[in-house]
């Protein structure tokens, strides 16, 4: 690949992050859901030997915040999110590289390299916004409507 391209350095650069992000949610994802089959295995353990309610109900808690850590945080989705880019990134990568498929009909195949990582790039940001729009609209508070509004 050469050296000091704009198009190959953007391509690397972003295929870095996109895999480093994934690597990193998917961890959180996995310890985080460890911690709550942990906690949700010992309730029955503790309450069945007696142990007192605050060590139960404690648990209880700490499951209830780390789903709602997960929950608020889309750890899993991330994960899928960013893993799927990253892998149509090097996907792009290598067809561009064996001068294959787009490629190899191109008249000009690194401008078109640069229009698909861009898209690609522009896709993954899409789907984030949506997915934190949705995301803000299922925080709003819902007022009930008064009787006879229509």
């Amino acid at each position: 690949m050469p050296h000091d391209d704009p198009t190959i350095d953007r391509l690397e650069d972003q295929i870095t992050w996109y895999d480093s992000r994934s690597n990193r949610n998917q961890q959180l994802f996995k310890v985080l859901k460890l911690v709550v089959i942990a906690a949700a295995a010992v309730i029955p353990f503790l309450a069945g030997i007696g142990t007192s309610a605050w060590m139960t109900g404690g648990l209880g808690v700490v499951i209830a915040v780390v789903e709602g850590l997960q929950q608020l945080n889309q750890y899993h989705a991330n994960w899928i999110a960013y893993r799927s880019t990253s892998e149509a990134l090097k996907h792009e990568k290598f067809l561009y590289l064996g001068k294959a498929g787009p490629y190899a009909a191109a008249a000009d195949p690194h401008a078109l390299l640069a229009e698909r990582i861009e898209s690609l790039v522009s896709q993954e940001h899409a789907k984030w916004a949506s997915g934190q729009e949705s995301a803000e609209k299922m925080k709003e508070p819902r007022l009930p409507r008064a009787a006879g509004a229509s």
